[in-house]
């Protein structure tokens, strides 16, 4: 028995929204970070699910570049976040002024 489409697309909407809800609520940097990371993830759940409703490969192909530019963004993510951690002892957004030392 094949699962719908649908049931796809609600998911992966689904996650996006959790990933937004989250993006606007949080005040942590690595929860925004991991928020921003579960939006590309519901959006590569959505190309995976067109990619196989329509037997294309070219959705699957998409997703790889997708996840190769997210592990880039995370290794240069994580690395800015430690270094705002060592100069300023803290992670809350609100805490954070860069332009004062």
């Amino acid at each position: 028995m094949l699962v719908p489409i649908s049931y796809y697309l609600v998911l992966s909407a689904i996650l996006f929204s959790i990933g937004v809800a989250a993006f606007l609520i949080k005040r942590n940097i690595i929860t925004i970070f991991m928020s921003i990371e579960l939006m590309l993830n519901a959006v590569n759940l959505s190309f995976v699910a067109f990619a196989h409703h329509w037997h294309q490969v070219s959705g699957q192909i998409f997703v790889f570049f997708v996840m190769v530019v997210a592990a880039a963004e995370a290794a240069v993510g994580l690395a800015i976040i430690i270094a705002i951690f060592r100069t300023r002892n803290t992670l809350d957004v609100d805490k954070i002024d860069l332009m004062k030392l």
